[in-house]
């Protein structure tokens, strides 16, 4: 079988519905329609179809072992195609294991080099070559204003890319989730999804977000579970080996729909780390290599914005900024403790295009944010 995850309206069941063409037959069930529902829970499935596509069918309690049953009996006949709005691997819901039954694929949203239409060319270390010339800024421009999701994006109105956002989060909270968790108190994680913009960029403190919605910490900590689990946020965690005294525990929340950012500088920022999360989920759903995304502050305050560790190696560092600027001293103190290959720094504004004189060994570029972000093919 093959999953495909990834956020609400992001294009899972446009995919899916293309892919149907490569069927000459194809049976499709939405869990959120009543008559598929019904289908599904009785198994009553179209079995002369080639082609067997299962929408949303994580909200069904009882999904992994209906799923596994079927396909244990029915793989050799059909091919199955599995979408969510949620984490699939990790909404279990108390069924039984589908290892080695799956592949999972996660879905993003549109990038600058898809936007541009620049192909993926294929190749993890491609992009440090950064073989992509085509000038990408006007993408660079539509996704910082309208987001990567299709509808606002392709919109192309800001009126109502606002609407679609206000109903977007309402439907989040009180469909999806509360379908799929036990949710009380609905109006004050509504509001603390209307929060969750102004914390972007800097450190995520659960115990500031507590105080401002007067619930416990424990309650905020499981929301904020409950946003990754359903694609409204990611966090990344500290990188930074005990010599340079970096911090443990510290993460920073990004979220899935930039657009909702009201700061530039943080927008911006947040673009780019969704970026580098398609890359590196990239590199394990297709490649099979494992990538981590995580950032770097020490107990001083020195922060650089993002690192990618390779076999658990820092591979690459990446520091955004909204103007072009000569080196950034946070940027060089790193690079001149720890071994790190590729370094870059990207900024919005501005032209400068430069390769900087290496420190500890490591290649290091200043360079527009269109050119770097049109290399994530």
């Amino acid at each position: 079988m093959v999953f495909i995850a990834g956020p609400r309206q992001v294009g899972k069941t446009t995919l899916a519905h293309q892919l149907q063409n490569d069927y000459s037959s194809s049976a499709y069930y939405n869990w959120d329609y009543d008559e598929d529902k019904e289908k599904i829970r009785k198994s009553q499935l179209d079995y002369n179809a080639e082609f067997w596509i299962f929408d949303e069918i994580h909200k069904f309690q009882r999904w992994r072992n209906w799923l596994k049953g079927n396909y244990d009996v029915h793989h050799h006949e059909h091919q199955i195609l599995v979408t969510g709005s949620a984490k699939l691997d990790l909404y279990n819901r108390g069924g039984d294991s589908l290892q080695g039954r799956y592949f999972l694929h996660r879905l993003h949203p549109y990038t600058v080099a898809e936007l541009s239409g620049i192909n993926f060319h294929g190749d993890l270390n491609a992009i440090t070559e950064l073989p992509v010339t085509s000038n990408t800024s006007a993408a660079l421009e539509q996704l910082l204003k309208f987001g990567g999701f299709p509808e606002p994006l392709f919109g192309a109105s800001v009126a109502d890319a606002n609407r679609w956002r206000v109903n977007y989060g309402y439907r989040l909270i009180r469909e999806d989730i509360k379908d799929l968790e036990n949710i009380i108190l609905l109006d004050k994680m509504q509001d603390l999804y209307d929060h969750l913009p102004n914390t972007v960029g800097s450190s995520l403190s659960i115990n500031s977000l507590r105080e401002d919605l007067e619930v416990n910490f424990n309650t905020v900590k499981k929301w904020l579970e409950i946003f990754d689990k359903n694609y409204a946020s990611f966090r990344l965690s500290p990188y930074g080996p005990p010599k340079i005294r970096a911090v443990k525990k510290e993460s920073k929340l990004y979220l899935w729909d930039w657009a909702r950012v009201e700061s530039t500088a943080a927008r911006l920022e947040n673009l780019v780390a969704l970026h580098l999360l398609r890359f590196c989920n990239w590199a394990y759903d297709i490649q099979g290599e494992i990538l981590e995304l995580r950032y770097f502050r020490d107990l001083r305050g020195t922060e650089v914005d993002f690192i990618i560790l390779r076999n658990k190696k820092p591979w690459m560092a990446i520091e955004v900024k909204e103007s072009e600027q000569n080196l950034d001293s946070n940027l060089r103190y790193l690079l001149e403790r720890v071994a790190i290959p590729y370094a870059y720094q990207i900024h919005l504004n501005g032209n400068l295009d430069r390769r900087e004189t290496k420190i500890n060994q490591s290649e290091i570029r200043i360079m527009p944010a269109w050119k770097f972000l049109g290399n994530l093919a």
